[in-house]
């Protein structure tokens, strides 16, 4: 929801802040008329300067609203553009079952984040939500911070010297014809956009597609014919089964298959990410798209005949429950929202082609929807299953319950100082100017539905779906989000980043722009501070100020022991080590059941005299203890506490969850600790990190 229009600050004479859902109907037209002649009397053609500003961001989305937060919160001036009408990007676009990865990656204001979404939830921390929610949260930031959002803005145009961005140009997205120009001049800019635009409007290096894996010496870039979100064997692609001459059913292309590991300028396939509910009381009935036509289905058709024992409607949806009986639903298996192979003109799409898509792609998805619900050739099963769903009332009012943000999963990729790659995700490569850490799987959607010939039969399969993980939190270079020297030296772009595809599948999941965002906001206030560009920011300063005020607002930071630093952890006993599933890289996991005395001690440093609220992680394991003891010393006095595991809730794509253990008193050099005993254990104990909040927080 658009909580206000603001018309621009160079307009003296009239400056509006606009609600549309307090405005009474009988207004709307006199209230039309006003913002029309506001908007004429407010042209800067030649009549006004361009506005100054310390940081322009461009693109409210979650890495947008975090850097100009963050910038706003270290006392510089900011302005906060969207070219939209809509707050939030995917995280409140109905992505709410994030792409975690490994918490231990999410940090600062994104980790915040996620922690304000918990106390709405009286959670310590909230992974998956609903998109009002979401909303509601970023706005507080904003709010507190005093940034007013400019909605309905899009650049045209940027004017550089000396490789400098000097100002930018916007114009009115929803009304392009009036011709009233926007100019808008900053010190630093961050195209905070999934598209990049501001970066390429500036000139700045970027790429489209996949790379051959021969370029970066991966594995996985390029054309991949896997079997993730596959076609059975044997499904044949004519209108006429049989026949070419009757033409290929909707959705399938043409094209050649490529052998594996060929680049070409293909994009992974985009979709919503669908918020639908079973509440009687707030749903709104799935109705028939104008335009509907079934035969969009067809192949869908001969897929429920190829699998006649899938009849569930998480075979065909990855169905993810979210809080208040609603719904984060993503594309599973071969023919599902995902609208392989239509959005390939989007990257270098004007305007008005890019909303074409998008209508395209929302089209399709409510036409989906329809068919399962309506279509006779749907297993009587799966239909029975989706009747009792719809829209949510309270999602969306002003965009007809359905989502405003396409899941445009990848557009333009800048091509930076530095391009992270497949070695960087495996720790083959690891980049000493970390200033966020990614841990998600390299993950790819499909990119083609073709035609193969295989043991001499003619079928359909998908290609370009990759996933492969089994690697641990790793960093994302400062080189990264900044541009090449010669490209333009006062630009940040967390979002479009500088990676290869395969690469750019792990980083691109919304914590991480949120932390990309803050650190190219703190990069770009020190740059501002020392007069250099981006490229001259001192990186070691800029990773002391985001560890030692990952908040921006100068209280105290938290404390995490985790037995990966070793610092401030003692062992006994011979714990096993586990690579994947715990919190950060590692983590202790003991199956003695006490038949040998083993503990952790987790010791923290504790600076400054507060109450702190004392966490444990638990990750997830096979056979765990039903219960495991900890002691708990504050300087003062031990305290014996027994976490039972039946207490502990993992809930969402996380491998753990964070155990409240109480809040204590710490003291400066007085020696607390926390201890993680087998004593008294009836199955396997974890040992992996504790986690020291402090009050102020």
């Amino acid at each position: 929801m658009v909580n206000s229009q603001v018309v621009p600050k160079n307009c003296n004479k009239l400056k509006l802040k606009i609600n549309p859902n307090r405005i009474m109907k009988k207004l709307l037209p006199f209230l039309c008329l006003s913002i029309l002649w506001a908007t004429l009397a407010c042209s800067p053609n030649g009549e006004n300067e361009p506005e100054q500003f310390d940081v322009v961001v461009y693109g409210a989305n979650s890495a947008g609203i975090i850097a100009a937060y963050t910038a706003k919160t270290m006392g510089k001036s900011v302005i906060l553009i969207e070219p939209t009408a809509h707050l939030g990007g995917l995280t409140t676009g109905g992505l709410g079952y994030t792409d975690i990865g490994n918490k231990y990656a999410v940090t600062g204001l994104s980790r915040d984040f996620y922690r304000r979404l918990g106390n709405h939830y009286g959670k310590f921390e909230q992974w998956i939500f609903e998109p009002s929610v979401a909303q509601k949260t970023f706005q507080e930031y904003l709010d507190r911070a005093g940034i007013e959002v400019y909605y309905d803005y899009r650049v045209i145009a940027s004017e550089k010297k000396d490789g400098y961005i000097r100002e930018i140009e916007l114009e009115q997205s929803s009304n392009p014809s009036l011709k009233t120009n926007w100019k808008v001049a900053g010190k630093m800019f961050i195209d905070a956009t999934y598209e990049g635009d501001l970066m390429a409007l500036s000139g700045v290096s970027y790429t489209i597609g996949r790379e051959a894996n021969e370029k970066y010496s991966e594995t996985y870039n390029g054309v991949q014919l896997m079997k993730g979100h596959q076609f059975p064997d044997g499904i044949d692609p004519y209108k006429t089964p049989g026949d070419p001459s009757s033409g290929l059913l909707w959705g399938i292309s043409d094209g050649k298959l490529e052998p594996d590991g060929t680049g070409d300028d293909k994009i992974q396939a985009y979709n919503y990410r669908i918020c639908l509910t079973n509440d009687p009381g707030n749903r709104v009935e799935i109705t028939k798209p104008e335009g509907y036509d079934h035969s969009m289905f067809d192949f869908l058709v001969r897929l429920f005949e190829a699998q006649p024992n899938s009849k569930n409607l998480n075979n065909y949806f990855i169905w993810s429950q979210m809080p208040n009986n609603k719904t984060d639903i993503n594309n599973r298996g071969g023919f599902s929202t995902d609208m392989i192979g239509m959005n390939y003109e989007y990257p270098e799409a004007d305007y008005r082609r890019r909303k074409e898509i998008i209508d395209e792609h929302t089209h399709y998805t409510k036409s989906l929807l329809y068919f399962y619900k309506t279509d006779p050739r749907v297993p009587k099963e799966i239909q029975e299953q989706i009747q009792e769903w719809g829209y949510p009332k309270d999602e969306y009012t002003d965009n007809g319950h359905w989502s405003p943000q396409l899941y445009v999963r990848e557009v333009r990729r800048m091509v930076g100082e530095y391009v992270m790659t497949q070695a960087n995700c495996v720790g083959d490569e690891v980049v000493e100017d970390g200033v966020g850490m990614a841990a998600y799987t390299m993950d790819s959607h499909n990119i083609q539905r073709i035609v193969i010939e295989k043991d001499g039969k003619t079928m359909v399969k998908n290609e370009g779906n990759v996933e492969i993980g089994g690697f641990g939190p790793y960093p994302i270079a400062y080189r990264s989000i900044i541009p090449k020297a010669e490209d333009a030296k006062n630009l940040f772009v967390p979002a479009a980043m500088s990676a290869s595809h395969i690469a750019f599948g792990s980083i691109r999941m919304e914590p991480v722009f949120m932390v990309l965002g803050q650190s190219s906001a703190v990069a770009a206030c020190l740059a501002i501070d020392e007069g250099k560009t981006v490229q001259e920011v001192n990186v070691a300063a800029l990773q002391k100020e985001l560890k030692e005020n990952p908040l921006a607002d100068g209280s105290i930071a938290e404390i995490l022991v985790d037995n990966d630093s070793w610092e401030g952890v003692k062992v006994t006993g011979d714990w096993e080590r586990v690579s994947s599933g715990g919190y950060g890289p590692s983590y202790l996991r003991d199956a003695s059941k006490g038949a040998s005395q083993k503990s952790a001690r987790f010791s923290p440093s504790i600076q400054n005299d507060s109450q702190y609220d004392v966490y444990v992680y638990f990750s997830r394991t096979k056979e765990a203890s039903s219960r495991t003891l900890i002691e708990l010393f504050d300087g003062k006095e031990k305290r014996e506490i027994m976490v039972r595991e039946e207490d502990i809730r993992v809930e969402g794509q996380t491998s753990g969850e964070w155990v409240h253990l109480g809040q204590f008193a710490f003291k400066a050099g007085t020696g607390p600790y926390v201890e993680i005993s087998n004593k008294k254990a009836d199955g396997v104990v974890v040992a992996d990190a504790v986690l020291f909040v402090p009050k102020n927080k």
